[in-house]
């Protein structure tokens, strides 16, 4: 009997095996077999935050939803899109221009919006919906009595002073060409006092403690309202704009038409201080992005 059972137990697993990675998969293309609308993110709060905003906004239109968040970095997210694994998530202009598309780095907002825009389009068959007004481009933050005693506001007015200006951020920061040898690039071939590598989630802390001048920001980080840091003005325009916009699949748009409206709705919502603000309920008030995103869209009547 032995010989006649594995004869028949190997077809029934190999049939259940591919059932099952066929159900796994959604059988590909936009959205589920229920017709639901696949929702991604990256892998950190500002996008858990947006991304679950995305979903509760649609979800109030009457389309059904469904949450894949946390999928990684850029890569995994932009896979999923073209594959049809994620009909939809929220990108950055900046990320586009020079992860994605690697074009030449430029500073106008609207024409890095039209040219991701039209790459997009042309490459990948994606639509960019309207972008927000938030930009979350990297910078550089000191705390107010900092900025006042060595009189720096601006990127060229820290370079001037730098020798007697300690730096702390992550340590990929200090041998990027984005990174502090673009800032040496643009601003001149200074050098500091001193740069402290440390992990980004250290930043903050070792700056309001004093044990650095100025650290690496991004410009939508909750503690730049939280401890009342000055944002360095990027004078010479060295960081690209990183505007928010949700990037859609054109078929998911062609089937739920409605996604754009729902979506543009929210998009002037997001300011630079709306996204600090909730960024920091998150980091550090410990709370979660979910809660977040739910309260505000509440707030400004949304859902």
């Amino acid at each position: 009997m032995k010989p006649i059972r594995r004869r028949l137990l190997f077809p029934l697993l190999a049939l259940f095996t591919a059932f099952t990675v066929f159900a796994c998969a959604g059988g590909g293309g936009t959205g589920s077999s229920s017709g639901a609308i696949k929702v991604g993110s990256k892998d950190f709060s500002e996008q858990f935050i947006i991304g679950e905003m995305y979903a509760l906004v649609l979800e109030n239109a009457g389309l059904t939803v469904e949450r894949k968040l946390n999928l990684g970095g850029t890569p995994v997210a932009q896979a999923g899109l073209e594959s049809g694994e994620i009909d939809l998530y929220p990108e950055y202009t900046g990320t586009a221009l020079l992860t994605v598309l690697k074009l030449p780095a430029a500073s106008d907002q609207q024409q890095v919006y039209q040219s991701v825009s039209s790459a997009y389009k042309e490459q990948f068959d994606l639509v960019w919906l309207d972008p927000s007004p938030m930009n979350n481009t990297q910078g550089l933050a000191m705390t107010q009595e900092g900025s006042d005693r060595f009189g720096v506001t601006t990127i060229s007015e820290m370079a001037a002073r730098a020798n007697e200006l300690t730096m702390i951020g992550p340590p990929e920061f200090e041998v990027r060409e984005d990174g502090l040898r673009g800032l040496q690039t643009t601003y001149g071939d200074f050098q500091l006092k001193e740069y402290k590598a440390v992990d980004a989630g250290l930043r903050y802390k070792g700056l309001v403690d004093g044990e650095a001048d100025v650290a690496v920001a991004f410009g939508t980080d909750g503690e730049i309202s939280a401890f009342d840091l000055v944002l360095l003005e990027d004078d010479q325009q060295l960081f690209p704009p990183y505007q928010v916009a949700p990037v859609v699949r054109q078929d998911a748009l062609d089937t739920h038409p409605e996604v754009a409206e729902a979506l543009n709705a929210l998009a002037p919502r997001l300011t630079d201080e709306v996204m600090r603000q909730l960024n920091y309920e998150v980091s550090g008030n410990q709370r979660e992005p979910a809660e977040v995103a739910r309260e505000f869209l509440a707030q400004e009547g949304l859902i």
